[in-house]
């Protein structure tokens, strides 16, 4: 069971010492511990659609202006 956890948090892309990290910690550490990984991970998915939002934004401008010219 052990290894397949390991196996698993690497295959989610966890680091090395990340995994190191997670074994040092008892039970009720290691879920705080992957829930605020979890809390950064989805940070850093709405950032990334803060950018894709603003980058559609600049191809619609471009291509407004694009068919303006028309």
């Amino acid at each position: 069971m052990a290894s397949d956890m390991w196996e698993c948090l690497a295959d989610t892309g966890c680091s090395c010492d990340f995994i190191e990290k997670y074994r040092t910690l008892t039970g009720k550490q290691q879920l705080q511990f992957l829930q605020r990984h979890r809390r950064y991970l989805l940070d850093s998915i709405h950032d990334k659609q803060i950018q894709l939002d603003r980058l559609d934004y600049v191809l619609y401008v471009l291509q407004k202006r694009g068919d303006e010219g028309k």
